[in-house]
């Protein structure tokens, strides 16, 4: 037997492709700048590695700050409001790093930028405009979509960067953001309800749960790991490349196949891990690569040939390790708490990118190229001896059942029920919300005997 999913409404797919573009906009205007800016900061006068490394980072601080209270104030002022302001201030911060003609005020323009921190409220509005039993099928399409958007802002930085240079892609990026607006108000569904959602979003009272939960504290470090190797080789990445002898100008020549088979690579990997059920081996083995590629960038980085190779095994490995966290934390997080365990493990990862920036600066000003790289080799190797004593996760899925509005009693009673279908291997009620939240093996669970606990039908708009 196997799962056999409704499908979802027209409605909620347009919901789901509209909010995913919101995604797309944003996450170009933060990550065109990853392969370029460190080439331009030279430019600009009077710069330290540091401010180059802050430049590049520090939208992670004020993204890791403000991203949880962004969401808790859309539960309660709406949705679109609040991330309209967040995709205005976003906006402000580009327009400010695009007429910034010193380090100080790019700085402090990419803060504004992570200071519209609407991730968290991007997601509650998703969640608001689908059916509880469609809900995984909308995050897997905004997933895909995020990281099709970081593909391709490594190849769009280059090129628009030849075009109009840094301070275009800053206004290029204030654009699209002003365009986010216009998609969230002309595409984006208005949601008939607003209610907290605890597979989205974080609850307060989950938080002492969650960060003692030493299984997931083994993944926030990763992704925070992850995304400060990320950050802080890409402060010396692209002078690498450009002292090899290879122009600037042609540095999107070596990103766009570089980008397109990193992904295509990372495919049947990531199948591997889920359909194949390896995957702790194939986690483990990302991680290890990663730490290879930098101790081989050490001894490497001065020939053009084997250091485009490393890139993208680096970046096969990277997108490999960027769609298996996120699945390990669904499978690992108990079933009522995932969105607060989605929330720290997005913080994180924000916090990582920020001390990547910074330390990666600081590093490259002291000891050069090979202290940035040697540092990421280190840490990542801090991360595999963490991840190898993580427990075998469980190969199940997260699914929900909206059983309407019912009383304490009740709820005790469709935990029974639910329990007993074949393959669910845990079940929380919560009468407040009105949703059964479920982990399923999804190979031996048949929709149907599932869904007939639903007080809705979901292929009803």
């Amino acid at each position: 037997m196997s799962m056999s999913p409704t499908k979802m409404t027209p409605r909620e797919h347009r919901a789901a492709f509209s909010i995913a573009g919101i995604y797309t906009l944003r996450m170009l205007g933060l990550f065109m700048i990853l392969p370029v800016f460190a080439l331009y900061a030279e430019s600009l006068g009077e710069v330290t590695p540091v401010q180059i490394g802050l430049a590049i980072g520090i939208y992670g601080l004020t993204q890791a700050v403000l991203q949880i209270p962004f969401g808790m104030l859309s539960d309660r002022f709406g949705r679109k409001p609040i991330i309209t302001i967040g995709l205005l201030i976003f906006a402000a911060g580009s327009a400010i790093a695009a007429m910034s003609t010193t380090i100080e005020g790019i700085i402090f323009g990419r803060a504004i930028q992570g200071a519209g921190a609407i991730a968290a409220a991007l997601m509650a509005l998703a969640a608001d405009l689908t059916h509880e039993e469609h809900r995984a099928k909308a995050m897997a399409v905004i997933g895909i979509t995020i990281g099709l958007s970081f593909v391709a802002a490594m190849v769009l930085g280059p090129l628009l960067s030849n075009w109009v240079g840094v301070p275009g892609i800053f206004w290029f990026t204030s654009i699209l953001a002003l365009a986010g607006i216009g998609v969230l108000y002309l595409i984006v569904p208005d949601p008939i309800h607003i209610t907290m959602h605890r597979d989205t979003e974080p609850v307060p009272a989950q938080f002492k749960q969650v960060l003692t939960d030493t299984q997931l504290l083994r993944l926030d470090f990763g992704i925070m790991v992850l995304h400060m190797v990320l950050t802080a080789s890409f402060v010396v990445l692209p002078l690498a490349l450009r002292d090899t002898g290879f122009a600037p100008e042609q540095h999107w020549l070596l990103y766009l196949p570089v980008m397109v088979f990193a992904f295509a690579a990372s495919i049947p990997f990531i199948i591997i891990a889920e359909v194949k059920q390896r995957m702790k081996q194939v986690f483990l083995y990302a991680i290890a690569i990663l730490a290879l590629c930098q101790f081989a960038f050490i001894e490497w980085h001065s020939n053009v040939w084997i250091l485009g190779l490393l890139i993208w095994l680096f970046f096969s490995a990277f997108n490999l390790l960027e769609a298996t966290l996120p699945s390990l934390i669904a499978k690992i997080a108990p079933v009522q708490s995932k969105g607060t365990a989605m929330g720290v493990y997005s913080s994180s990862q924000f916090i990582g990118a920020f001390i990547g920036g910074a330390g990666g600066g600081a590093l490259y000003g002291l000891y050069g190229f090979n202290g940035v790289f040697l540092f990421c080799a280190v840490i990542l190797l801090l991360w595999l001896s963490f991840a190898a004593s993580m427990r075998e996760p469980r190969y199940i899925s997260t699914f929900l059942i909206n059983v309407g509005d019912i009383n304490t009693e009740q709820a005790r009673q469709l935990e029974t029920e639910i329990s007993q279908v074949n393959g669910v291997a845990e079940v929380t009620v919560n009468e407040e919300d009105g949703v059964a939240y479920l982990k399923i093996d999804p190979k031996v669970t048949e929709s149907d005997d599932l869904l007939k606990f639903s007080a809705v039908d979901p292929n009803v708009d």
